[in-house]
C-alpha cells in the first residue's frame, strides 16, 4: 500500500507525544489545531519527509531541493541539498535552475525523489527523478525527466507524488491550475513513465471561475484511496489562501468524491485544514506514515512572524466514516 511502503524502523523519539501535547497556541474557538512542535530551521516550502536508518530527512522547494535533518522529528537543522548540482535539463524549464515540490519515498530497497522544474505560473514544466541508496542529502543521482509539458499543453508538470497501490502498481500524481490534477502510470523498474499504460488520468479539477488546485498526494487507507490537494493561493505570505482538501475513491485513478458525494472533477473536496489564528494558508502537503500514525506535513505562513513560511506537522485521525481529520 502507498502509505505502508514508507514505514521504516522506529527511532526512539518523543515526537508523537510532542505532537499531541505541544502545539502552538490557537484561540479556543479555532476550528483546527495548531501545528505540532517543531524547532530549528523550519522555513520549508512544499515539504516531504522520510525516515531513514539514521533519522528523519525533510526535503523542500528551492536550492537543488533543500534538505533538513532531525533525529526526533522535532528539532530540524538545515543539511545542504539533495542534489550536488543542478541537472542540465532543468534550465530548459527553469531559467534560474530552481527546482520545486519534492516527493521522497522508499520502495524496493531504494529511495526515490521526484521534483519539478518550472518558472512561476508557466506550464513549460517538467518532473525529474533522482535516486539514492541512503536517502541522505548529497547522495542523490539524477535520472532525468519523467514527464514534461509545454506552453501548448492544457496542464502542467509540477507537484509530483508517488503512490504504490494495493496491487503493487506505481502511479505519479501531479498538476497545478489549468485543467487540474493528473496521474500517470510508472514503471517500478525505472521510476519513469510506463510504456505499457500511457494514459493520462484525470483526478481533480476546480469548477467555476477558479482553477486553483495543486499539490496532489494520494495514500491508501482502509480500502480507499485518498487524494489530498491544496485549493486556492500559495506563496503570498499573510495574504495566502491555501487550504487542504480531500476526496476518496476505491481506485487510485478515481473517480474521487468528497464527503458529500461531489466529484473532485467538478470542484469537490472536503476541507480538513485551513487558515486559523496565526496559521495562514496551510498547504503544499504530503503524508508520512510513521509508527505513531499518519502525519500531514505541510507549510504555512505565520501571522505572528510577519508571514514567515514555516513547517507544519499534525497527526491524522480517521473518523467512523473513514474520513481524515487533523489533530
Amino acid at each position: 500500500m502507498g502509505t505502508t511502503a514508507r514505514r521504516l524502523p522506529r527511532l526512539a523519539t518523543a515526537a508523537g507525544l510532542a505532537l499531541l501535547l505541544c502545539t502552538t497556541a490557537t484561540p479556543a474557538h479555532a476550528a483546527y489545531p495548531g501545528p505540532g512542535l517543531v524547532t530549528g530551521d523550519v522555513a520549508a516550502h512544499d515539504p516531504s519527509m522520510i525516515r531513514t536508518s539514521s533519522g528523519y530527512v525533510l526535503y523542500s522547494t528551492h536550492d537543488r531541493v533543500e534538505a533538513r535533518t532531525s533525529t526526533d522529528r522535532i528539532a530540524f537543522a538545515r543539511s545542504g541539498s539533495a542534489l550536488s548540482g543542478v541537472p542540465s535539463w532543468v534550465y530548459q524549464y527553469s531559467g534560474s535552475g530552481d527546482v520545486w515540490a519534492p516527493d521522497v519515498s522508499y520502495h524496493n530497497g531504494k529511495y526515490w525523489l521526484y521534483y519539478a522544474a518550472s518558472s512561476f505560473g508557466s506550464n513549460n514544466s517538467a518532473i525529474g527523478l533522482a535516486t539514492s541508496s541512503t536517502g541522505r542529502p548529497g547522495s542523490w543521482t539524477d535520472q532525468g525527466v519523467v514527464y514534461a509539458t509545454t506552453t501548448s499543453a492544457n496542464h502542467n508538470a509540477i507537484d509530483p507524488a508517488l503512490l504504490v497501490d494495493a496491487q503493487g502498481r506505481w502511479w505519479l500524481s501531479f498538476g497545478s491550475f489549468w485543467t487540474g490534477i493528473k496521474m500517470i502510470r510508472i514503471d517500478p523498474a525505472t521510476g519513469k513513465r510506463s510504456t505499457s499504460d500511457t494514459k493520462l488520468y484525470e483526478l481533480a479539477r476546480r469548477s467555476g471561475s477558479s482553477t486553483a488546485v495543486e499539490a496532489p498526494y494520494v495514500i491508501a487507507h482502509g480500502g480507499y484511496y485518498y487524494l489530498f490537494v491544496s485549493f486556492d493561493l500559495c506563496c503570498r505570505g499573510t495574504s495566502s489562501t491555501y487550504r487542504v482538501m480531500v476526496g476518496r475513491s476505491t481506485s487510485p485513478t478515481g473517480p474521487y468524491t468528497d464527503r458529500n458525494g461531489t466529484s473532485m472533477m467538478n470542484g469537490g473536496g472536503t476541507e480538513i485544514l485551513a487558515s486559523h489564528g496565526n496559521i495562514i494558508g496551510p498547504g503544499g502537503q504530503s503524508v508520512l506514515s510513521d509508527s505513531d500514525g499518519d502525519l500531514l506535513v505541510y507549510h504555512y505562513y505565520d501571522g505572528n512572524a510577519g508571514g514567515a513560511v514555516k513547517l507544519g506537522v499534525n497527526l491524522i485521525g480517521w473518523d467512523a466514516q473513514g474520513w481524515p481529520y487533523v489533530y
